[in-house]
């Protein structure tokens, strides 16, 4: 393990000073390193001065800017702890993640000063804007309280490696998040895990619209395109036709996404006529992407490859290789250099060779634990160190895992296992279903069984009442669900993860 890292914004800046790092795509400005590192210097400066000490955590709410890198990198100077906020939730679902972090200072941008402004009434937080013009209010604004501030260096270059960093709470599918400790080496393992798995280099471009309260947004690949001195186009929020135009232009050569953004991509008219030739790389995780996705690529001559992570792991672990990913798909391929993983039977038992069991991952990209939850943080490990990462999964006998599903997700049918994934998969393989999600629900009879919310392709028709039969021929008849809902839309985190504990309250209350 690494004792310490340097500044990561002062030594690009010193490599690679005139070269561009960020780009803001609404308004066209750009950022080179030289700037990000005085930028960074200045604000650190300019909360020091409001009396923020090392160790203390101040709270940021915004949507996509590089002034939020800014910022990042303004924390690690400083030794301050950034806390990112989710700007879809609103204050009532804010106030105790903010609460449990202890901020006293809010930072956001102008799209969310009336969500900052209420969430600051709550809880008695210092309220200053940064990143573009505040709408209304008369908040103090970063730059402004920067702006006669020194750009020079603050002194020590030499950043504790497990300091914590920036604190992550997590995506929440259970409806409890946790603050996750992020550190400075953490990035570093990730940057190198994601670089030697994608070929990562400073002459690429990607995209950054991942939200930035989520570790996908900073990770999944700005920060490590960053250390590499490659460039970032900032979009404020997802936009599919702006992100295919992007590629169109051979302006991105690599990128990353969740399903739901590859699914977005693909019915956004002129996909078919897209160039995506530029890209070399791109990859996929925070959910499984399905394989009729995956064919819908293929058949375009563009490979996608599946990977792994969780915020608790920085996030990259696995990460499918492009000459295997067609023969291999449903894989999340091989974990990465710097991550350790291992099967663990339900017995106990470490498996050898091909199997099945709960992934354990260990490695300088594993967090520390969760901030000030000392029993969260003592669950979550193993002896030895190993996180447990509350995922079933499986090795083939060429050494590639599969993720089979979360051990929570899990449900017993009669007395059989029942694995929502798998009956997943086969849904999605209907020719007028586009995203399927099967939840286990209580039954007199069977202890439990499945119901499955469905959202139908576009311009197609599912019929509930033939497609149990057509389930039947592809599946064991306990695993085939025993109800079928069509929806318009599924509730998601920010990181394309179906809500669940969402979907089993409807279901109770619908009574079905």
């Amino acid at each position: 393990m690494m004792s310490w890292v340097t500044d990561m914004a002062a030594r690009r800046a010193e490599l690679t000073p005139a070269r561009i790092a960020f780009t803001d795509h609404e308004t066209g400005v750009q950022l080179t390193f030289a700037e990000v590192e005085a930028k960074a210097n200045r604000a650190a400066r300019a909360l020091l001065a409001r009396g923020i000490a090392a160790g203390e955590r101040v709270a940021v709410l915004c949507h996509n800017h590089a002034d939020f890198f800014v910022l990042l990198f303004a924390a690690q100077k400083t030794g301050i702890v950034l806390l990112p906020l989710n700007w879809r939730q609103p204050p009532a679902e804010l106030a105790p993640v903010v609460a449990a972090s202890g901020a006293r200072l809010l930072l956001h941008d102008g799209a969310t000063a009336a969500t900052a402004q209420a969430l600051a009434g709550t809880l008695a937080l210092d309220l200053v804007g940064f990143a573009d013009a505040l709408l209304g209010g008369e908040a103090p604004h970063l730059d402004t309280l920067a702006a006669d501030l020194s750009p020079a260096p603050l002194g020590e270059t030499r950043i504790e490696a497990a300091r914590p960093w920036y604190l992550l709470a997590t995506s929440g599918t259970t409806g409890t998040p946790k603050l996750v400790i992020q550190t400075a080496e953490m990035a570093w393992a990730n940057a190198v895990n994601y670089t030697q798995a994608t070929g990562l280099a400073g002459t690429d471009r990607t995209v950054n619209f991942l939200p930035l309260f989520h570790t996908a947004g900073i990770n999944l690949m700005t920060l490590p395109l960053f250390l590499a001195g490659g460039e970032s186009i900032v979009l404020r929020k997802f936009d599919a036709a702006a992100v295919l135009k992007l590629i169109g232009a051979g302006r991105l050569t690599a990128f990353f996404g969740v399903p739901a953004i590859y699914q977005a991509i693909a019915l956004e008219p002129g996909f078919g006529e897209t160039d995506f030739s530029a890209l070399h790389s791109l990859g996929c995780g925070g959910a499984p992407m399905p394989a009729p996705l995956l064919q819908t690529y293929l058949s375009r001559g563009v490979t996608v490859c599946n990977g792994m992570g969780m915020t608790e792991t920085g996030p990259t672990v696995f990460l499918s290789d492009p000459d295997n990913a067609p023969r291999k798909i449903g894989s999340v391929g091989k974990a990465q250099i710097l991550a350790e993983v291992r099967l663990v039977s339900v017995a106990g038992d470490v498996v050898e060779g091909e199997g099945e069991g709960e992934l354990q991952i260990r490695g300088p990209g594993v967090t520390p634990g969760y901030f000030g939850n000392p029993q969260a943080s003592e669950a979550a490990f193993a002896p030895g160190g190993w996180l447990l990462s509350g995922d079933v999964a499986r090795r083939d006998a060429d050494g590639y895992y599969y993720i089979v599903d979360r051990i929570k997700d899990m449900y017993i049918s009669g007395g059989e296992n029942v694995y929502p994934a798998e009956v997943e998969r086969v849904l999605v393989a209907h020719e007028d279903v586009l995203d399927a999600v099967v939840i286990g629900v209580p039954d007199e009879k069977w202890g439990e069984v499945g119901a499955a919310w469905l959202i139908a392709r576009p311009g197609a028709e599912i019929d509930i009442d033939t497609l149990g039969a057509w389930c039947r021929e592809r599946l064991a008849g306990y695993k085939v669900p025993r109800s079928f809902r069509v929806v318009d839309d599924l509730p998601r985190t920010a990181a394309g993860k179906v809500q669940k504990h969402i979907l089993k309250t409807r279901h109770g209350e619908s009574g079905r």
